[in-house]
């Protein structure tokens, strides 16, 4: 499908809409974190313009368009239930899906109303993997309920949270999976026709779900009741946010919409609207092929089932890595991502710059939805960064307003104006320059704002962001602020 720009109105939203994707750097946080590892590389990086955040290459950071390495992908669990077929590439076509299981979750799904495919995922207590953790089934109930004939299925494929490259390797690795997920879901909600959006660092991902689509359409398993097209971002960070998604599908600028109502009940071109991310959905052929008392037999206290979780470059061994839920993070950083390759680990930071960062004393963290939160941090979308010892606190938050200043869609005053002047102040903090009292003060209230009154979690999470970095690492903050 063609990109979803219209005109200079649409257009002037997006970062990349002209841009040629080749010989770009990337100045993720992943890349921030490695810049020592590559000085020429990084400022190389913060020179070009429109900015490129993250390329979902973050296991080789510094990374670029060009970087050709892949990254281990490896499943520390029984039964892999994401990585299955994505660790050991073995599932891209139709004919390798099929001859592992794939498509009897849909056959069993068509056989049966569509009523109990939404008991199953309810039953299987499968919870959002794009960041939220909201119960899928609920989520899935809420659309089938609604009243109305035409209804719609999205795959949020923007994968954009600094670390993260899980889905990226799903759709590239496994992309008929997707494809039956989405055809599974359609049939629950009463969807004809279905959405795939993909981010534009994502080509080689593109290429993979192209070929798989004209070979399920081949096979009638698209084309005759349901049918899938994929729409390209245009470069644009908060397109990962639900509702400004379905705007730039709609060819309408991709501001964040005011809920209530919600997507379910009001969402592609105001009809009742079903968006899942990729990893939510590479579960929902397990769970309608095994049933969903045996997803949420697995997993750990509210988080059910498995997780993946992508390592940055500053590990010993950054991967993919599918994992149950409780595991330590204490596991995951030092035995499967064997520790950092550079000094002790002073933070990481799970899903992405819009969370809180996890301190080294808070490792023994079991990875769960409400565990992390209990401690500041977030699962997220399971992107893991983490940051050496050689890590300036000062200006990795001014990095992280930056990149929430640029990516801002303007759409609410407190996170517009107020990630700029937040940005301006901790660049001035980042400098060696001491803010007096009343500079202090005013980034107090400005975060305050953020959280209280920011229209989506893009001004909230920078708030989150910045009041962890305060909490944990105020000390090593204290000369920059009075």
């Amino acid at each position: 499908m063609k990109p979803p720009t219209t005109g200079p109105e649409v257009d002037s939203f997006y970062h990349l809409a002209d841009v040629e994707m080749t010989h770009r750097r990337c100045r993720g946080l992943a890349c921030f974190a490695a810049q020592a590892q590559d000085r020429a590389g990084w400022s190389a990086a913060l020179a070009q313009w429109p900015p490129v955040y993250c390329l979902g290459k973050c296991y080789a950071a510094p990374a670029s368009t060009e970087t050709p390495q892949e990254p281990i992908v490896e499943a520390h669990c029984s039964d892999p239930i994401i990585l299955d077929g994505v660790a050991d590439n073995s599932m891209r076509s139709l004919a390798d899906y099929r001859s592992r299981g794939g498509y009897s979750g849909l056959d069993r799904a068509l056989a049966g109303p569509p009523d109990a495919v939404v008991r199953e995922v309810e039953v299987s207590q499968l919870r959002g993997r794009g960041g939220a953790g909201f119960p899928a089934g609920k989520k899935w109930r809420a659309v089938y309920d609604a009243p109305g004939e035409t209804k719609y299925v999205v795959a949020n494929a923007d994968e954009g949270d600094h670390g993260s490259y899980i889905d990226r390797f799903i759709m590239e690795r496994t992309p008929h999976r997707l494809i039956e997920a989405m055809a599974i879901s359609a049939h629950a909600i009463g969807a004809l026709h279905g959405y795939i959006y993909l981010r534009k660092e994502y080509p080689a991902a593109y290429d993979s779900l192209l070929v798989a689509l004209d070979e399920a359409r081949a096979a009638g398993i698209l084309g005759t009741h349901f049918d899938l097209e994929i729409v390209i971002g245009q470069g644009s960070y908060v397109c990962g946010e639900e509702t400004s998604l379905l705007n730039s599908i709609e060819h309408r600028r991709p501001e964040v919409r005011a809920r209530p109502p919600f997507p379910t009940a009001e969402g592609l071109f105001g009809k009742p609207t079903l968006v899942n991310n990729v990893e939510t959905l590479a579960s929902v052929p397990w769970i309608i092929r095994y049933g969903g008392a045996a997803y949420a037999a697995r997993g750990f206290s509210k988080s059910r089932g498995t997780k993946a979780i992508s390592m940055s470059s500053l590990f010993n061994r950054p991967g993919l890595y599918e994992v149950e839920f409780g595991v330590p993070l204490r596991t995951i950083i030092e035995d499967i991502g064997g520790g950092l390759r550079t000094t002790a680990p002073k933070a990481i930071i799970i899903g992405g710059p819009l969370a809180g960062l996890i301190h080294p004393r808070e490792f023994d963290t079991p990875l769960g939805f409400e565990e992390l939160q209990a401690v500041g941090g977030s699962v997220g979308h399971g992107g893991m960064v983490a940051f050496d010892q050689n890590t300036n606190m000062a200006e990795l938050l001014a990095h992280v307003f930056t990149f929430g200043a640029i990516e801002s869609c303007g759409k609410c005053t407190p996170c517009r104006l107020g990630s700029r002047r937040l940005e301006s102040l901790f660049r001035k903090a980042a400098n060696g320059e001491r803010l007096d009292a009343a500079e202090t003060a005013e980034v107090r209230a400005l975060l305050d704002t953020l959280i209280q009154t920011s229209l989506c979690g893009h001004g909230s999470g920078l708030a989150v962001f910045a009041n962890s970095m305060f909490a944990k690492y105020g000390e090593e903050l204290s000369s920059c602020f009075a």
